[in-house]
């Protein structure tokens, strides 16, 4: 084991989850740790099956992975901070809640800073194998441990411009075991961190084959005594990730497909057409195209028509950014 006999500060859930309670994890344990830095290191407990085995894959224990959180300690505290307790439990119940599991190279925005009233920019997390953890096979399967690294947002935005697995090789060079500084400023603010990400991108285009896009939505528009035309309506906060990866993605022949809870779009490389379908609205462009398209589209509402595909528009609605409580904390558009 990793800390042998050192015991942790644990923290157990009163009502559990599957009697009624609001925390889906049983338990987090907070190990403090002066290499390399001071510093809290976060396990749960929960995700995988801790007692009974009550999953149908006899290989695989639970959701298949516990979360760790390694957080830089700047006090002089014998506790750990709570925000990052919750925030773990925020993160669970998004898996419990969606079925969605997280794995290594996935990201997830927070809507705001991860730890709440705190200044900060760390506001965007990705997942990675923690680098002190191996997985471990137990009697109700395998369990591997995911660290979660901290990012700012345009250093989400870089990663999803390139390779996601590439880029967080890059940044955790500069967190060592990716402790989360919530003082720190973007890695990009190192102009030679910035152009190995940009030239990276440049020559291997992105890997980033899909957007969610909650209020996605496509209509064909009549119009009075002219042809009809294809709307395809999405929200200014989506307009700047599709921007930068449509021409990413086109440029070396990938699809891009924006994913709405009701409707799909998808980009692919061709001559300059749109096509509806059963399976959603296909629109084919060269490579032209796309970088026309990047270039016309704004994060304001409005609509917007590319002049080399006939038929199509794009109308874009204003957006607002609400926290995990809710609360609207920006509007877009």
């Amino acid at each position: 084991m990793l800390y042998g006999d050192r015991q942790p500060r644990h923290y157990g859930t009163a009502l559990s989850h599957a009697l009624g309670g609001n925390e889906p994890l049983q338990g987090v344990s907070a190990y403090h740790c002066a290499e390399p830095i001071p510093h809290w290191h976060f396990v749960t407990y929960g995700f995988s099956e801790l007692h009974e085995k009550e999953s149908g894959d006899p290989e695989v224990s639970g959701y298949g992975f516990e979360l760790t959180l390694r957080l830089r300690d700047d006090g002089d505290s014998a506790e750990p901070p709570m925000w990052a307790l919750n925030f773990l439990q925020n993160l669970a119940r998004y898996v419990f809640g969606s079925g969605n599991v997280f794995e290594a190279g996935h990201y997830l925005n927070a809507n705001g800073p991860i730890a709440l009233g705190r200044e900060t920019r760390i506001r965007s997390v990705a997942f990675v194998h923690d680098p002190l953890l191996a997985p471990i096979a137990t009697e109700n399967g395998r369990v591997e441990f995911l660290q979660v690294v901290g990012l700012t947002d345009d250093e989400e935005a870089a990663l999803k411009r390139w390779s996601a697995d590439k880029a967080l090789e890059v940044y955790l060079r500069q967190m060592p075991s990716g402790v989360i500084d919530l003082t720190r400023a973007s890695l990009l603010e190192d102009l030679a961190i910035a152009a190995l990400l940009h030239a990276g991108a440049a020559r291997d285009g992105s890997s980033t084959a899909h957007i969610f896009i909650g209020g996605l939505s496509w209509r064909r528009r009549k119009r009075w005594l002219r042809a009809s035309v294809i709307e395809v309506g999405i929200g200014a906060r989506e307009v700047r990730e599709l921007r930068d990866l449509l021409p990413l993605r086109l440029a070396h022949g990938r699809s891009f497909d924006l994913i709405g809870d009701t409707a799909r779009v998808s980009f692919v490389a061709g001559s300059n057409a749109v096509l509806a379908t059963d399976e959603g609205l296909r629109i084919a462009v060269d490579e032209r195209t796309a970088c026309e398209i990047a270039t016309l589209l704004q994060p304001r509402a409005g609509t917007y028509a590319p002049a080399s595909v006939a038929g199509l528009t794009f109308r874009v609605d204003r957006s607002e950014i609400r926290d995990s409580t809710g609360r609207i904390v920006e509007t877009i558009g």
